[in-house]
C-alpha cells in the first residue's frame, strides 16, 4: 500500500505539531508557505530520513496529495479550504474552521457535496484527561449534567501579529476559547443561549503586553450550564487549563498544573511565548487525531470523534459569544437539524 501523501499548508507553531504526527504515520508530506518558511521546516526534517518537501506552489500540492492539512493564519482558512475540496482531496483544518459560521458552514457544506472529508481539528479531544472525562459522562458516572465549569490561559500570542487583531484572530474567545466551547457541547450537548464578557484591550500584537481575559456562560438544551473562561496573561503567565464538571451523582476536575502528565513543547526554533500543549507520558495527541482522520478516508473506515458539523457548530457558539461580549446582549442560539446529544 503506497504512503500517504499530504500537503503541509504552513510552518508555523501548529504546522511543527502536526508534522511529526504525518510522520509518525509514515507519510509523505509536502510543504507549502508563501513567505518561503517551508524550506527551514523541511531541511530541519529531510536529513533525517524523512520523506518531506518543499512545494512550489499550491496547485503543486493539489495535484499530488491525498489530503491537505491547513496549519495558516485562520483568516485564509476558507480560501485554502474551497481550493482543496475542489481539487477533490480531504482536508484537515486547524480551529476555528472559519471566523464566522456561514463561512464554516460553506466550507462543510462544499466538502459534503465533494464527497470529501473535512476534519477541523479540535485536538482538545484527544488530550487524555479530557477523552477520559467524556468517557465517564457516556457512561453515566456522574448523572445527569449540571454545572460544567473550564479555563485555559497563558501568555498573550507574540510569535505572530495577526493572533491580535480580533479582526483576523477573532479575539480570545475564538481563537483560545473555542477549544473548550467544543469540549463544552462534546460533554452536554447542543448549546442554546449564550452570554459573554470581555475585560481589557485586545490590540495588535508587538504593542505592549496586555491582560486580556473572557468569560461565557453556555446554556445547553439539556439545561446544563457551562462557564467557559480564557486569558490571555503577560509574557510570563503559565499555561494552564483546568476543568470541573458536576453532575447528580458525581464531580470530576483536571488541572493541568497538577498532573505530570502535561507540558508545554517546542518544535524547532521557539519564538517568543510559542509554545504547543502536550502530554509525555502517552503519544501526541496530534498523532492520535491524525491518525483517525486517516483512518476515516478508506471505505467504510471509522467515523472520528470531532465531525464537520462539530467545527460548525464550535464556530456558531464562539461567534455568538463575540456578539454578546460587544453588545452586552444574551444571544440565542437557532438548533439546526443536525443537532446531536452529547454521548452518541
Amino acid at each position: 500500500m503506497a504512503p500517504l501523501h499530504i500537503g503541509l499548508l504552513g510552518a508555523g507553531g501548529i504546522a511543527r505539531a502536526h508534522l511529526p504526527g504525518w510522520l509518525a504515520l509514515g507519510a509523505r508530506v509536502s510543504v507549502y508557505t508563501v513567505d518561503g518558511s517551508a524550506e527551514k521546516l523541511t531541511a530541519e526534517y529531510a536529513g533525517h530520513g524523512h520523506d518531506v518537501r518543499t512545494a512550489a506552489g499550491l496547485d503543486d500540492v493539489l495535484d499530488t496529495v491525498e489530503a491537505v492539512d491547513i496549519c495558516t493564519p485562520t483568516p485564509t482558512h476558507k480560501e485554502l479550504a474551497l481550493a482543496a475540496v475542489a481539487a477533490g482531496r480531504h482536508v484537515v483544518c486547524e480551529k476555528p474552521l472559519a471566523l464566522t459560521a456561514h463561512d464554516a458552514g460553506e466550507i462543510a457544506t462544499a466538502a459534503d457535496a465533494a464527497g470529501v472529508r473535512l476534519h477541523p481539528a479540535h485536538v482538545v479531544r484527544y488530550f487524555p484527561a479530557y477523552a477520559a472525562m467524556r468517557e465517564a459522562v457516556v457512561r453515566g458516572d456522574l448523572g445527569e449534567l449540571a454545572v460544567l465549569r473550564f479555563t485555559r490561559g497563558g501568555a498573550r500570542p507574540q510569535w505572530a501579529p495577526w493572533f491580535g487583531d480580533p479582526a483576523q484572530s477573532g479575539g480570545v474567545i475564538m481563537d483560545l476559547m473555542v477549544h473548550d466551547i467544543d469540549i463544552a457541547r462534546w460533554i452536554a450537548g447542543d448549546v442554546v443561549r449564550v452570554h459573554a464578557r470581555t475585560r481589557g484591550a485586545e490590540r495588535a500584537t508587538g504593542t505592549p503586553a496586555d491582560v486580556v481575559t473572557a468569560t461565557a456562560v453556555l446554556t445547553h438544551a439539556s439545561g446544563a450550564v457551562s462557564q467557559v473562561s480564557g486569558l490571555w496573561g503577560l509574557p510570563d503567565q503559565q499555561f494552564r487549563t483546568t476543568f470541573r464538571v458536576a453532575g447528580a451523582d458525581g464531580l470530576l476536575h483536571h488541572d493541568s498544573t497538577a498532573v505530570p502528565g502535561f507540558r508545554i513543547t517546542a518544535q524547532g526554533v521557539r519564538a517568543a511565548n510559542e509554545g504547543i500543549p502536550s502530554s509525555p507520558m502517552t503519544e501526541s495527541p496530534y498523532l492520535a487525531e491524525l491518525r483517525e482522520f486517516a483512518a476515516s478516508w478508506a471505505p467504510g473506515g471509522p467515523e472520528p470523534r470531532v465531525s464537520a458539523h462539530d467545527g460548525v457548530a464550535a464556530v456558531r457558539i464562539a461567534e455568538a459569544a463575540v456578539e454578546s461580549s460587544r453588545t452586552g446582549r444574551v444571544i440565542e442560539i437557532e438548533r439546526t437539524g443536525q443537532t446531536e446529544e452529547a454521548a452518541r
